[in-house]
């Protein structure tokens, strides 16, 4: 792509603009009221998208098998619901101010956080694709700015929108294509890290490991990177609370063991903590995603 049309002002991006204006406009309606616009939209959105929602039913069959055809569906419909409430929250999450943020975000075991940092020891935080997993890193950000890793979409308005969001209390994004030793470097000195690996890596540089009982391509990055700052790992899960009354970031006690003598061992570890923490809210999980699309030599595909 040429550089003028890479440009967030090249006239193609007209409609981004109109876009983001209506996000910044949503940011200003309660979360309530928004909330149950989102169950409207989501519904809509469960008509009008059946690929979508084949592939989080097919997802949820595989992930929960002791659950009947019409749980998994109410479970689909609820997830598409929250789908729709997150994007409709989003404005919240790129401009909401410090104070409103503090009002809706709730941190559960933050004192885990406080001993770590007191200690002068860098951590990463596990952050599965959940719903609202941009918020919780930002949220996090207010009370001791970190790194986290992200990767450059191709529309340069959303992309330079979300890294200013991501960014306006103090933390630093590394794109994740880029150099990342300086990102090694923050957490040696002790910074935070928001990492999220849960989505399939492709086959050439996967790992297979058990999630909910599936052989799962699986990212093996978090144990060389703990390895190489002698950082905890640590679950980091940040759900939607009912009725827009806000978010809940759960903050779990560093993984056991971890790094393990093996890339299998360390994706194995990994992936059950992320179980752990979808259990606690199947429905607002990233179910959408095609995450057993990468099979084991082999294996059948999952998806049509």
């Amino acid at each position: 792509m040429s550089s003028s049309v890479r440009s967030p002002f090249h006239i193609r991006y007209c409609g981004s603009w109109v876009a983001l204006g209506l996000l910044r406009i949503l940011s200003l309606i309660p979360m309530p009221l928004l909330f149950h616009i989102g169950t409207g939209l989501g519904d809509l959105l469960y008509a009008a998208l059946p690929s979508r929602k084949r592939v989080a039913q097919r997802n949820l069959t595989l992930c929960f098998p002791e659950l009947s055809e019409g749980d998994i569906q109410s479970l689909v419909k609820e997830n598409i619901r929250n789908t729709a409430r997150m994007l409709l929250y989003s404005g919240f999450v790129w401009w909401a101010p410090e104070r409103k943020l503090r009002k809706r975000v709730t941190v559960r075991n933050e004192a885990i956080l406080d001993r770590l940092e007191n200690d002068g020891c860098g951590f990463i935080l596990l952050a599965p694709h959940f719903l609202a997993l941009e918020l919780g890193g930002i949220s996090l950000s207010l009370r001791s700015p970190g790194v986290s890793v992200y990767q450059r979409t191709r529309n340069p308005v959303f992309d330079r929108s979300m890294l200013r969001a991501r960014q306006r209390f103090g933390g630093t994004m590394y794109e994740r294509k880029d150099d990342l030793r300086p990102m090694l470097k923050a957490i040696r000195r002790g910074k935070g890290c928001y990492y999220l690996p849960d989505q399939d890596p492709g086959k050439r540089r996967a790992v297979f490991a058990p999630f909910f009982g599936v052989p799962t391509a699986t990212w093996p990055v978090l144990g060389r990177i703990s390895k190489l700052c002698a950082a905890p790992v640590l679950p980091c899960a940040t759900y939607l609370l009912p009725g827009g009354a806000g978010f809940e970031i759960v903050i779990g006690e560093p993984l056991e063991h971890f790094p393990s003598e093996t890339q299998e061992g360390d994706a194995a570890l990994m992936n059950a903590a992320i179980e752990h923490c979808v259990k606690q809210r199947p429905n607002q999980y990233f179910w959408v995603h095609k995450r057993f699309k990468t099979r084991p030599p082999g294996a059948p595909k999952v998806y049509d």
